[in-house]
């Protein structure tokens, strides 16, 4: 089936191609010890070490994971930098490859100082106990060019417990999967603004979120932490994989700049004013000058908003919208807490494993499942955006949410598309912080009447909503999201609300 039909329907046109893929994914690694007891514990049962001694002790190893830091850019012929201050690591870095003409392996180590978790020692009545604490300490930054991922950076905590970081680019390592299949594209920067092969192109994206994982950051963590093999005490503890942040990005590629120059303002304007976006932030991607031609132009003299970005909200996720060098349009998911979205999975429900809707997890096995519930959050957004264009069959269909609705002998009032508050209930449902995960009775009520400090009227106010949401789901505005008390806005709602409010804040001043 067709990814965002409706949308690749309306404007084929103007588009080449869309593309699905994994763009910037940072995997974390743990060696678990527990709480502050059990790090008491390890201490005294397994390394039968004293309390006092552990911390010198903890000073040696990491000495020994910066020597080692010393002889692996040594032994590769690349620098070992230690930087002080605030600077961006990205930019010494590729001023580093360009400089030195890199393709692969390793390019440099950076070590800096910053804030980790670890222990220290605090003294007690009977005896000093190790505690957690955040304190600043020597990082180390492994900066590779790897044959299958391109660059990409390992970040090694120098102190106990050990934390580990790993940062891969997604449309770094489709375009050496492309390459090895011989399939031609134009790369700038993360992103592709020619495909030969769109359809061989997104099967190759595909297989990002099921790759050996697990296999593949464990070589990348033996090579930076000499503590995690032979026969030390640590060698026996292996680090536990989680998926820290990851962004899905559907890029759809246009014939040509003009193209997307005419179709980008009118997308904006709808997204700014239909799904109530309260993150609008403009930028410009170069310095403008006479003799500029990318991705501006003169246009932005005009209704053009310059290389304009629009993000919607959801906790520690977020969902963005953003033209690429004024050829590609970018529609983003991030993912900074799984927990808020749910999959179909085998857990723990009432002291026994079944498969149920349970909230997504931050292992590293569960990429495919960030993948799926990105991908959807994308095509819901792209289908939102497909309604842009001639409103005219919508505005003749406004007149139908005027009139009352009978189903199984009960009337439900209409609306009055004139009426304010008919207007804002509108404006909460089509938010743009409902598209990641949709919304509840309580999203709409906070949003229509804020937190009320009495209980007794924040459930008259629910009931309130209740009512409302009714009237929208009987005309097929809004439909319930299985097995939630969720609920979500239907393409007819997306068309008919959407047109409302466009006709709200354009084409009746006035009724603002």
């Amino acid at each position: 089936m067709q990814f965002a039909r409706r949308f690749w329907q309306k404007f084929s046109t103007l588009i080449v191609a869309i593309l699905c893929s994994f763009d910037r994914v940072i995997f974390k690694g743990y060696m678990f010890f527990g709480d502050d007891d059990r790090l008491n514990g390890y201490v005294d049962r397994t390394l039968k070490m004293r309390r006092v001694d552990f911390i010198p002790w903890l000073r040696k190893q990491s000495q020994r994971l910066v020597d080692h830091a010393r002889q692996l850019a040594q032994q590769h012929g690349r620098p070992y930098l230690y930087r002080q201050g605030r600077f961006r690591k990205e930019t010494l870095i590729h001023k580093i490859i360009r400089e030195d003409r890199l393709s692969e392996g390793l390019v440099a180590v950076l070590c800096v100082q910053e804030t980790c978790r670890t222990v220290k020692l605090k003294w007690a009545d009977r005896r000093p106990r190790l505690v957690f604490a955040r304190r600043p300490h020597r990082v180390l930054y492994f900066y590779w060019l790897d044959p299958s991922f391109g660059l990409i950076y390992v970040r090694l905590q120098t102190w106990f417990p050990y934390v580990i970081q790993v940062y891969v680019n997604g449309h770094d390592w489709l375009a050496r999967q492309m390459e090895r299949k011989g399939l031609g594209f134009v790369q700038r920067d993360n992103a592709f603004l020619a495909l030969d092969d769109p359809k061989g192109a997104q099967k190759l994206a595909h297989r990002f979120a099921r790759l050996r994982w697990v296999r593949i950051l464990d070589r990348w963590a033996r090579q930076v932490n000499p503590l995690i093999r032979g026969r030390g005490p640590f060698a026996r503890h292996r680090y536990w994989w989680v998926t820290e942040q990851a962004e899905y990005a559907t890029d759809v590629l246009f014939h040509s700049p003009q193209a997307l120059r005419g179709l980008y303002p009118r997308l904006l304007d709808h997204a700014a004013v239909n799904f109530s976006a309260s993150d609008i932030l403009t930028f410009l991607g170069r310095k403008l000058h006479g003799n500029f031609q990318g991705e501006v132009l003169t246009s932005l003299q005009k209704k053009r908003w310059p290389g304009a970005r629009i993000k919607h909200r959801m906790k520690e996720n977020w969902l963005k919208m953003y033209d690429k060098f004024g050829i590609l349009l970018r529609v983003e998911t991030v993912i900074n807490q799984p927990e808020e979205f749910r999959v179909y999975r085998l857990c723990r429900r009432q002291g026994r494993q079944q498969w149920a809707w349970c909230p997504m997890r931050k292992g590293v096995a569960n990429l495919p499942s960030y993948q799926k519930v990105s991908l959807a959050a994308n095509q819901r957004y792209l289908e939102a955006l497909s309604v842009v264009g001639d409103p005219a069959p919508a505005y003749r269909r406004v007149a139908e949410l005027a009139r009352s609705k009978s189903v199984r002998g009960r009337s439900y009032a209409g609306f009055n598309p004139a009426c304010r508050d008919d207007v804002r209930l509108f404006q909460a449902v089509l938010s743009g912080d409902h598209l990641l995960r949709g919304f509840r009775n309580a999203d709409i009520r906070r949003l229509l009447y804020g937190e009320h400090p009495d209980a007794h009227e924040r459930q008259r106010q629910a009931n309130r909503v209740t009512r409302l949401l009714k009237r929208l789901h009987v005309r097929g505005l809004i439909a319930k999201i299985p097995r939630t008390r969720r609920w979500r806005v239907s393409p007819k709602g997306h068309k008919l609300l959407g047109t409302i409010l466009q006709l709200h804040y354009h084409g009746l001043p006035q009724a603002a």
